[in-house]
């Protein structure tokens, strides 16, 4: 009779014996009936506005913490922070150095200016040839992620020694450009990276330009990007390249964060290099690009990290 009349919104046929038990037990309403406990709705906006005062006091506050102040659960806590707040606990990211008003509007300026040559000059980006040093081990330890496995609800959780990183390294100079790498080398045993040496690989990476970038060696238009290392920034470097009129880009002091070079590409070996496609090279500086343009909307501070949205 009850499916007659109410079609699919029926109670099911257990939850009709047990209503017609508790009616027939002396119950005459349907309404909940008072319980212990804490009341089932603790999202109201007051305590909504108080969890939220207490966390802009003070941001280290655990979520216990402020269950315990608030006297709520642990559980209803975390959905207000998360879901009605939309607050993350995230840990503190490493910067170089504390960066002041002058070192924040030296770092614009040079995005404004990069910038600024890329959209006046369409082949600007295209000239450049960045690189750096990275360091390249024997192997690399799997993270936990990566060592990951599906396994059944019965099945023991996969097992894997504990594994310290390879002692056995090089470092590996690497300079490439829009397209393609340009040059690469390894560190030779026991040399270190001095002016010396780092003046003799500028001289391989002109030998190099010269052979694979004929374009831009007969005009000239190469530009050069590298990092402010004092190998790097030294009078005999800087000798070395003004007497051949090599055209050097600006970096930024203490800017890892504004670096062009992306060395995830890099980890491995010189194998993996030449099997890299152009389209990395390629998404690689349009990302560079995209540094400048957060940089500015940070007003130079660092900005690795931060979810910047450049339409606004």
């Amino acid at each position: 009779m009850l499916q007659k009349a109410y079609g699919k919104s029926c109670l099911s046929k257990m939850q009709t014996y047990e209503w017609y038990k508790t009616f027939k037990g002396g119950r005459e309403g349907v309404q909940d009936l008072p319980r212990a406990g804490r009341p089932s709705i603790v999202s109201t906006d007051e305590n909504i506005e108080k969890i939220k005062n207490m966390v802009m006091d003070n941001r280290r506050l655990s979520v216990r913490e402020v269950a315990h102040e608030v006297e709520m659960s642990h559980m209803s806590v975390h959905n207000i922070l998360s879901e009605v707040l939309g607050m993350r606990r995230v840990a503190a990211r490493l910067v170089p150095k504390e960066l002041n008003f002058l070192q924040k509007e030296h770092r614009k300026a040079v995005a404004e200016d990069m910038i600024s040559r890329a959209s006046s000059d369409f082949t600007f980006m295209k000239r450049i040839t960045t690189g750096d040093e990275t360091w390249v081990y024997e192997y690399d330890m799997q993270t936990s992620q990566q060592s990951s496995e599906y396994r059944l609800e019965n099945e023991p959780n996969p097992k894997k020694p504990r594994q310290s990183r390879s002692k056995i390294k090089v470092m590996l100079t690497v300079f490439f450009d829009y397209h393609r790498v340009v040059y690469s080398e390894f560190l030779p045993d026991g040399q270190t990276v001095n002016k010396e040496y780092y003046l003799s690989v500028m001289r391989r990476l002109r030998e190099n330009i010269r052979r694979k970038r004929l374009d831009l060696w007969k005009n000239n238009s190469r530009i050069l990007q590298h990092d402010n290392a004092l190998s790097y920034t030294s009078i005999l470097v800087r000798e070395f390249l003004t007497k051949n009129s090599t055209n050097v880009i600006e970096q930024a002091p203490y800017s890892p964060d504004m670096a062009s070079c992306d060395f995830s590409y890099f980890r491995n070996s010189q194998k993996e290099l030449k099997a890299l496609l152009s389209s990395a090279f390629k998404k690689c500086f349009e990302e560079w690009e995209k540094r400048w343009r957060i940089c500015i909307a940070s007003d130079g501070a660092y900005f690795e990290g931060d979810k910047i949205n450049l339409d606004d």
